[in-house]
């Protein structure tokens, strides 16, 4: 996975990618992150990167032509692009787009938008493909890019050790069952005794059913459209 990020606080987004799974995968060659700054394509000697809006109103607005001319820089060395806008405006992240941009084969450049936002004439010229990670406001894009970035880094082959964890965990098909480690007894609270039993068709049995009802419960809107086996229809059933 290979992806530039385009941004004003470029030490927001070094910060992460240079600890824990991601500084992994960067070193294993899986993943490769170059972070830019969008000042440093700037014309002036304050490198202004935003100004006030035409029309009046609060805040201030990206300028269009650094922006443009870091994708220009960009294409000079890759054409094939996947350009991403984190945008309030755009669609919603879901696990599904995580699979997609851990296979991307394009360079992905993803747009960190600040303030009130960016020059129109940006989405007017990239047309760029625009993502929410939901309906609320983020003081910045960088924090929406690194979650892209992290779901979907962990989804290549190589990047975490163990690939059944991938493949078990959340919202492939539902929420996930309940963990417990040592010690065996918390503060009078017990691990329940099917997973000391040392039967393994018990213990995964008990962890679909709890993984089910733990859906039911919390997110029964992921069953909606699930594709329910035989067995976990009986689970539910006996439950």
């Amino acid at each position: 996975m290979r992806c530039d990020v385009l941004t004003l606080f470029p030490e927001m987004v070094t910060a992460v990618i240079n600890e824990s799974i991601l500084k992994r995968a960067r070193v294993k060659g899986l993943l490769d992150v170059r972070v830019i700054n969008i000042r440093d394509f700037t014309s002036d000697r304050h490198h202004t990167a935003d100004d006030y809006p035409y029309g009046g109103g609060a805040g201030m607005v990206l300028k269009g032509e650094p922006i443009l001319k870091a994708i220009d820089y960009i294409r000079g060395e890759d054409k094939d692009l996947r350009i991403v806008l984190l945008s309030p405006q755009g669609k919603r992240y879901e696990q599904s787009a995580a699979w997609e941009f851990s296979r991307e084969q394009r360079r992905i450049v993803f747009l960190c938008g600040h303030y009130e936002g960016i020059d129109e004439r940006v989405r007017i010229y990239l047309s760029p493909e625009e993502i929410s990670l939901g309906d609320y406001i983020l003081t910045g894009g960088e924090l929406a890019a690194l979650v892209i970035i992290d779901s979907a880094a962990r989804l290549i082959p190589g990047v975490l050790g163990d690939r059944s964890s991938v493949e078990e965990e959340s919202f492939n098909w539902g929420l996930d069952y309940p963990h417990y480690t040592r010690p065996h007894q918390l503060r009078g609270m017990k691990v329940p005794s099917v997973l000391l039993s040392g039967d393994h068709e018990k213990v995964r049995l008990w962890r679909r059913k709890e993984a089910l009802l733990n859906t039911v419960k919390k997110r029964p809107d992921l069953l909606t459209n699930a594709d329910l086996s035989d067995e976990d229809i009986n689970l539910l059933k006996h439950s």
